[in-house]
This record gives C-alpha cells, sequence and structure tokens, in this order.
C-alpha cells in the first residue's frame, strides 16, 4: 500500500509525510489513534513503504494479545534486524540487552542502562541511514517492552530516529502517550466511502451499495469486509440482503471479545434490541437494568430524555446476532412479535422470521404489509417483503404469484433488473401458469423492452394478462389498475392509433368507475390536443394533495400526465422525491422519470446548467442498471440543449442515438420525440426549411394528429419556419389549429406559443400589435427561451417598420435572455439585428444624454432605486423619474432593465 493508493485520507497523509521529512532530519515521535478497523494499519504501511522507498531503515513490531505476558517480546520483535550488530556495543550495553531479548543470561539488567543501550544501538544504526520505528497495537505490547518503548519515544529528537505508533481508542495499554504528538483518525467522509467502495466492488448496484455505507459508517474495514459476505445475488439486489448483515471472521473479531464477556441476560436483551431495529428503550422497559454492562462495555449508549438506545457502531450489531443461534434469535424475534401488537407491520417481520417452516397466515400479513410499504414509498422494502411471503407460502400459486408482484416492482421501480429477472423465472417454475399472472406480464415486459425484446411484443403479452385475468374488471384491483398504466406507456410509445381501443374498451369495463388518475392520465397525456379546459381543471385539482403522494408508481403516473399541461412546476418536488431516493438506491428506475420531468422543466425553464446535470446523470444510470430503452429521456434532452447552445455535431448524434435505441424496439412514438430537438437545431442554424420539414413530420401543417402530443411543442417553430419558407397558407392554418385546441387556452406555454405565433404569421398592420400582446401573456417571463424568440422576431418586424427604437427595446431585452441563457445561435442573430436597427451607431443629437442623464443611466443600470440615485445626486426621486422617462428613447429602449445594454453599446460602462 502506497500513500498515494489511500482515499480519502489527504490530511493525515500529509501530516505523516511532513513527520517523515522531519523525523529523518531530527527524529520524533507520532502517533496514530483511532476506531478499530478504521486503517491505522494501512496508514503504518503505507509510511513505511514510504521511508522504505526513500532508503529509510524501517524496524518494525507490533502488539500481540497472546504474547503480552512475555517481557520484552515486542522489544525482540522490533530489534531482530538490529540482532547481528549487539557485538559492536560496549559489554555492559551488550550483556543488558541479550539479557533482556532472552538470548543471554545474567541478572535482571537496570531499567536505564536497557534504555541507553537501545538508543545506542539505533543510533548506531542512524549514522548510516534514517531509521523508522514502526509500532502497531501499542496496547498490546508487553509491559516491559510499553514502558521502555514510552522512553525510548521522549528520547528521538535530534538522532535522526522516528517512531511512528497507533493504538485503538479507548483501550488501555503500559504504553504512556501522554504529551507524544497524536492525531485521531476518523472515519471516512460519506464521498471518500462511497469512493472506496466503489473502486474496490464497482459491480454492486446502488441499492446495496448504500446499505452497505450505512452499515459500515465509513469504516475502511468494514467496507472492504462486508462485500466478501454477500453472495452474488445479493451484490445485484437490495432487497434480498439480510436484516442484518452477517460478518467475516475478521470484522466479527473487533467486537466479539466484548460481547462474548457480558451477562447471559445482558446478550439477550442486546439480541431483542438489534432485532427490533428502532433503538426504541420502551420496548425493553422492563429489562434496562441488563443494559448496564453493555453500557459499561462502550458497546451501547442510552438516551434517557428520548427513550433511545444506539450501538456505537453497526458492525456490534451484526456481532451480536452472529454470535447468537438460531433458537436465541427466533426466540428474540417471538417475544418481539408479543410486544407489538399495535403494530401489526413490525409485528409481522417478526412473525415471519420466527416461522420454522411454511405459514400462510403470516405469508397473507407480510403481502399486506407490502403493499402498504411500497405506498410508503419503500419499493426495495415491498421487494423484501413480497419475496419472503413467498418463500412462506405452502402453495405453489401463492408463490409464484407473490414472487412475479416482486419482480414486477423491482423491474418498474427499483432497478434490480437482474434480480427482478431471476424472481420472474422463480415464478415461472413454480407455476406453469404464471402468464396468466397480471404482475408477471408486466415484470416480464420491462424486462422485455431493456433487453433484446420489443414493444409489440410486450404490448400482446400485456393485452392477453388483461383480456384473461379473473380479475372481473375491478377498479379496486392494484394489479390490473398497474397493467392498465403499463399498457398505456406501451401504447404511446408504439405510437399506432389502432393499438389505443383495446386499451380504452379495458379502461370502459372497470367498475365501479375509473380511478381518477388512471383516467386523467389515458385522456390526457397520450392525445393533450384534445384535453379539454375541465380535464386540466380536474387534474389541477388532483396534485394539490401531492406533496402526500410517496409511493413512487403513483409520483411517476402524476409526473407524466402533468409534463404536457405545463404543470411540472407545481409537482416538482414529488419529482425530487423520486431522483434523492434514486441517488440513494432506492426507487431507481423510477428516478429516471423524475429526473425526466426535472429536466423538462428546467429546459423550459431556462435552468440549463442544472438541466444538463441531471440529463447527464439519468443516462449514467440507466446504463449502469439495464435500462437500455429509457435512456432515450437523457438523449431527447440532451439533444435539445446542444441545439439551444449552438453545438450542432452533439445535438445531430444524440437525436441519432435517441431514434436508433427507440426504433430497435420498435417504438416510433417514443422516437418522435426526437423531432424537436432536431426542428430547433435547424432553426439554430437558420435553416428553415429543413426546420418546417422535421416540424410537420409530427403531422401536416394545420392539424394535431391524435396521439401524436409532441406536435404541440413544436407548433410556434413550425409557424415560424413556414413563415419563413413563405408557406403562408400553411402558417395560418396551423395558427388556425392551435385557436380550434382547447389546451392552448388553458396551458401557459402553449397560450404564450398560440399568441407568438399568431403574431408571426399575422402579415398585416396589426402584426405590431399582436407581439405586443403575445409578449404580455400572463406568466410569460416562465419560458425565457419562448419569450425572448418571440421578442427577437418583434424587434425583427419593428425593424423592417423603420420603428428602430423600439425594435431597439425588444432586441435588448432578448438578447440579455440569451446571453443569460448561452443561446449561441440566438445571441447572434439578435446582435446582428440590433445593428441593423442602428445600435452602435453614432447617435443625433436629438438621441445625446446630458452629463447628468448619463450618470443616472449608469447609476440605473448598476441595481440603484430611483430615491437612492436621488440621495447620491441630491435630486428628489421624482426627478430622477423624469429624467429616465426622457431619456429612454435616447437609448432606444422602453424601460430600465435595458439600460446596462444600451449603455454598453454606446461604449460607456
Amino acid at each position: 500500500m502506497t500513500m498515494t493508493g489511500l482515499i480519502g485520507r489527504d490530511h493525515e497523509i500529509e501530516d505523516i509525510r511532513a513527520f517523515l521529512a522531519g523525523a529523518a532530519r531530527d527524529g520524533g515521535t507520532y502517533l496514530i489513534s483511532g476506531a478499530a478497523g478504521v486503517g491505522k494499519t494501512v496508514l503504518l504501511d503505507a509510511a513505511a513503504h514510504s521511508a522504505r522507498t526513500a532508503g529509510e531503515l524501517v524496524l518494525r513490531a507490533g502488539g500481540v494479545q497472546f504474547e503480552a505476558d512475555v517481557s520484552y517480546s515486542s522489544l525482540h520483535q522490533l530489534l531482530t534486524p538490529l540482532l547481528d550488530d549487539l557485538g559492536d556495543l560496549q559489554p555492559h550495553y551488550h550483556d543488558a540487552l541479550t539479557v533482556a531479548l532472552g538470548i543471554g543470561s545474567g541478572p535482571p539488567p537496570p531499567r536505564l542502562a536497557l534504555l541507553n543501550a537501545v538508543l545506542t544501538l539505533l543510533g548506531r544504526a542512524a549514522a548510516e541511514r534514517p531509521v523508522l520505528l514502526v509500532v502497531d497495537d501499542l496496547p498490546w505490547l508487553d509491559r516491559a517492552s510499553a514502558v521502555l518503548l514510552s522512553s525510548v519515544a521522549r528520547r528521538l529528537g535530534g538522532t535522526g530516529i522516528g517512531l511512528l505508533g497507533a493504538s485503538r481508542s479507548a483501550t488501555d495499554g503500559f504504553f504512556e502517550p501522554a504529551g507524544l504528538p497524536e492525531i485521531e483518525l476518523h472515519p471516512l467522509g460519506e464521498e471518500a466511502a462511497s469512493e472506496l467502495l466503489a473502486t474496490r466492488f464497482p459491480t454492486l448496484v446502488p441499492g446495496v451499495r448504500r446499505r452497505l455505507l450505512l452499515e459500515s459508517q465509513g469504516n475502511p474495514l468494514a467496507l472492504m469486509q462486508l462485500p466478501a459476505t454477500l453472495t452474488d445475488r445479493q451484490r445485484q439486489s437490495a432487497s434480498i440482503l439480510p436484516a442484518v448483515l452477517p460478518l467475516t471472521g475478521r470484522l466479527q473479531a473487533l467486537f466479539a471479545e466484548r460481547i462474548d464477556g457480558l451477562p447471559a441476560a445482558t446478550r439477550a436483551v442486546l439480541l431483542r434490541a438489534v432485532l427490533d431495529g428502532t433503538g426504541d428503550l420502551r420496548l425493553l422497559a422492563d429489562e434496562r437494568d441488563d443494559l448496564a454492562p453493555a453500557e459499561a462495555a462502550q458497546l451501547i449508549t442510552r438516551e434517557p430524555a428520548t427513550s433511545r438506545l444506539s450501538f456505537r457502531h453497526p458492525l456490534i450489531r451484526s456481532s451480536v446476532v452472529d454470535l447468537a443461534g438460531d433458537e436465541d434469535r427466533r426466540q428474540a424475534h417471538q417475544d418481539l412479535a408479543a410486544r407489538l401488537l399495535d403494530q401489526p407491520d413490525r409485528r409481522v417481520w417478526h412473525l415471519a422470521e420466527a416461522a420454522t417452516g411454511a405459514d400462510e397466515q403470516v405469508a397473507a400479513l407480510l403481502e399486506h404489509a407490502a403493499h402498504r410499504t411500497l405506498h410508503r414509498g419503500d419499493a426495495t422494502g415491498a421487494v423484501t417483503a413480497l419475496t419472503r411471503a413467498a418463500a412462506l407460502s405452502p402453495a405453489r400459486q401463492d408463490q409464484s404469484r407473490r414472487l412475479a408482484v416482486a419482480a414486477y416492482v423491482g423491474a418498474n421501480t427499483t432497478g434490480e433488473m437482474l434480480n427482478a429477472s431471476e424472481l420472474l423465472d422463480q415464478a415461472r417454475r413454480l407455476d406453469p401458469a404464471w402468464g396468466g399472472s397480471m404482475h408477471a406480464a408486466m415484470a416480464a415486459t420491462f424486462i422485455l423492452i431493456n433487453g433484446e425484446g420489443d414493444l409489440n411484443t410486450a404490448y400482446r403479452l400485456l393485452v392477453g394478462a388483461i383480456e384473461a385475468g379473473t380479475h372481473g374488471y375491478a377498479a379496486d384491483d392494484e394489479g390490473l389498475i398497474d397493467a392498465l398504466s403499463s399498457l398505456l406507456l406501451i401504447c404511446y410509445w408504439l405510437g399506432r392509433a389502432e393499438l389505443w381501443p383495446p386499451f380504452y374498451a379495458a379502461l370502459d369495463r372497470l367498475t365501479p368507475a375509473v380511478p381518477e388518475l388512471l383516467l386523467l392520465q389515458s385522456r390526457i397525456f397520450p392525445d393533450p390536443a384534445r384535453t379539454s379546459a375541465a380535464m386540466r381543471a380536474r387534474f389541477v385539482e388532483l396534485i394539490k394533495d401531492v406533496d402526500a403522494v410517496h409511493e413512487p408508481s403513483r409520483i411517476t403516473r402524476i409526473n407524466t400526465t402533468a409534463a404536457y399541461l405545463d404543470l411540472l412546476g407545481a409537482t416538482r418536488d414529488s419529482a425530487w422525491r423520486l431522483v434523492h431516493d434514486g441517488r440513494s438506491g432506492g426507487a431507481v428506475r423510477s428516478s429516471v422519470g423524475g429526473l425526466m420531468y426535472l429536466c423538462i422543466d428546467d429546459f423550459f425553464g431556462g435552468r440549463w446548467d442544472e438541466c444538463a446535470d441531471l440529463a447527464a446523470e439519468g443516462l449514467a444510470r440507466c446504463r449502469a442498471n439495464g435500462y437500455g430503452f429509457n435512456a432515450w429521456y437523457a438523449l431527447y434532452i440532451q439533444a435539445l440543449l446542444a441545439a439551444v447552445r449552438g453545438d450542432q455535431r452533439v445535438a445531430r448524434e444524440r437525436a441519432d442515438e435517441h431514434i436508433r435505441l427507440t426504433e430497435a424496439r420498435s417504438a416510433p412514438g417514443a422516437a418522435q420525440w426526437a423531432q424537436h430537438p432536431r426542428v430547433l437545431a435547424a432553426i439554430a442554424r437558420e435553416d428553415y426549411e429543413d426546420a418546417y420539414r422535421q416540424a410537420v413530420a409530427l403531422g401536416p401543417a394545420g392539424t394535431f394528429a391524435a396521439y401524436v402530443p409532441h406536435a404541440l411543442w413544436v407548433s410556434f417553430d413550425l409557424v415560424e419556419a413556414a413563415v419563413r419558407t413563405g408557406r403562408h397558407r400553411e402558417a395560418a392554418d396551423h395558427v388556425a389549429a392551435m385557436h380550434r385546441t382547447d389546451l392552448f387556452a388553458v396551458s401557459p406555454r402553449l397560450m404564450l406559443l398560440r399568441a407568438g405565433a399568431a403574431a408571426v404569421a399575422d402579415r398585416g398592420e396589426s402584426a405590431l400589435a399582436a407581439f405586443e400582446e403575445a409578449c404580455a401573456t400572463p406568466g410569460a417571463g416562465q419560458w425565457p427561451l419562448d419569450l425572448a424568440r418571440l421578442r427577437l422576431l418583434y424587434g425583427e418586424r419593428l425593424r423592417r417598420a423603420r420603428r428602430n427604437g423600439p425594435a431597439r427595446a425588444q432586441l435588448n431585452e432578448a438578447l440579455e435572455t440569451f446571453e443569460r441563457l448561452g443561446a449561441v445561435p440566438w445571441i447572434e442573430r439578435a446582435r446582428r439585428e440590433l445593428r441593423a436597427a442602428g445600435e452602435g451607431q453614432p447617435r443625433t443629437d436629438a438621441e445625446t444624454l446630458t452629463a447628468q442623464e448619463l450618470e443616472i443611466a449608469r447609476l440605473a443600470a448598476e441595481g440603484l432605486t430611483n430615491r437612492q440615485i436621488g440621495e447620491r445626486l441630491f435630486l428628489s426621486h421624482r426627478t430622477v423619474g423624469a429624467h429616465l422617462y426622457r431619456l429612454y428613447p435616447k437609448l432606444g429602449i422602453t424601460n430600465r432593465t435595458g439600460l446596462h445594454a444600451a449603455l454598453a453599446g454606446r461604449g460607456q460602462s
């Protein structure tokens, strides 16, 4: 181990390097303390390697418990490489050392003589090259060696001899560290611990990685050893990890001695505390006195004020369980179940763990608990409960059904595709009729489309399962509702109108009524062009309590429905919940959708840097977790950003990859999204003919085809491209179609697009008024790129009408937004139009500012209020306002937001 190979120890390494450099010149002592497994020995190894590389003589020793009673055994270990040099010492030093080390005979040497003998021997070695003594486990040195080395450590100044020692915190021994330089080694921080785990075990899935990070608490030894106790399947699925992780022998040894030394009653109550897992002392109210020995052994801490118990390290919990017998563990679970009658979800887990064979009653209770767990947002916990319920099921059909549900939740939510596939295979083997299971079909669907299959097969599989099911089309059958929601997405991705009738037929058969969210999603998301204002209002009412929703699949459906309604801002917090859960290894698949919704909202809202970061995260998560199909979400966003930022190559590559990925799975509906960045990229390079072709690929001008929702988002682009290429009739037809579509009248961004498109298509004298009206659309500022593009077109129209002053005002506001966003193609276009409108050209006398006006303009551009400017210039705020009113026309602007750009254009800051 070298110092450059250590993760998260930069500060400590710097200190040790400084010590080594100083000790090689002047000698000295440096001690490292820390908890067991925190990495003290690794640092000693790295320091020893560094010293040897530098040409130093390194002498090593370490305390060993079974040799603690052998006098000078540790000193012998340390000085063994120098024993051949004993003959060069003075006789009394030679005799003292040989007697102490057990290689000579005679009376016990005086302590001072022995100390001087050791210092002399080391000094002779240091005359040739620096010497580094490395002593590990100082508290376990035998008493004689510990006392002697304590004295040596204080006498190394000016000798060229260094002593680097390590000891476990809170461990008594005979080595006296008082007054010696010492550093305490703490556990690794979260970032470093995550890096270490990812470096050594890169194939762990996020949920397992999160669990290991939690259990290890930054302890490097635990990070390195815990994965070794897991099976290959456990490394790929957090849902099948045991409640308490097993330990390697090396880890167990860290705490075994202290636990074994406790009274039997204390070990029993500790076992119950571990298996309970909540730290609630009230469950152990009648046994609190038995906890005192564990507290004295520094294994636990108690907080009487909050009735909480906590273990000093999570590995202590594992040690307690490992050291208990199977019968002890079952009895502890039974005791806990008896104390939790008022908490059914916790109680059933203890009943399950206490079971010794199949038990349908417990399996059914555990299945119900799994669904409640899922509604609370813990998908991984739900899979774990369903898998355990299957194991407890006496009937093979029940085992198969519960495994199929677990497979569906795993594939659709947690991101554990490999585990989901294995669960599905088990379900198939247990029950030959597994294909009739709704959840089996849904799990197979997600596995299929993210593997080598296509969506046509997935569609047939789901429709068959729905039509053959025994659900009776009951609206409260969760499996049926999940299946219909999945079928909705597959129909959408397939993008063919003839696939929808079976879906809507099944929906119409639901009794007593279609659940509200499914109804709204089915009417809004696939075909928003035919969504009514009343339907949107119903959805707005539904999402008022979105903050109380925690089930990942429901959050996903809400955000999916919100996308085309310009309501992602209202559901943004729920999307973040999915993302945070996915980052910590929970709902990984759902978090990919959450990232997509946030990206869409960020893109239209002008938060492009965050948008880019989230898109990159989404793409990485898809590729790391086997969601090959869903990667198109991130590719779409990356293509959009590249298009508006002027990176034509990346925009083309991402859009092409998006299309290849979706068409490979027969998903033209998903492929249609790639037309959006292609349209924007064409407009960005001012290739309006190509922009028009790309836009009408989603439907001819003047129409909004059924089940082609993305046509709404390119409607303004189609009109601009049509006007630029002389297709005025097509532009007018498309504006008319926008006016016939209810959604354009109620969705804020679509309202802006419709008003802007009408202004662009207007060839008459009313066009300028139409532009003014469009720019005044309520809430238009929420969509900065759209509004700035509209202002740019308005400025162009004003300039062509020879109204250069107002044109510059619009163009400057557009330019300011483009510059803030980084919309490079439109920045160049706005600057070009400004030059054509007279920006930067010599002003006439009427446009010249007086000295006072110039000073007022400068201060206002800096952000000062009229009153603050008046206080500086000894004017009333009303006089300042009057001056501003007169100077705006001279600068070709209409308000103070354009001052900075206008002054810069005149060469005045």
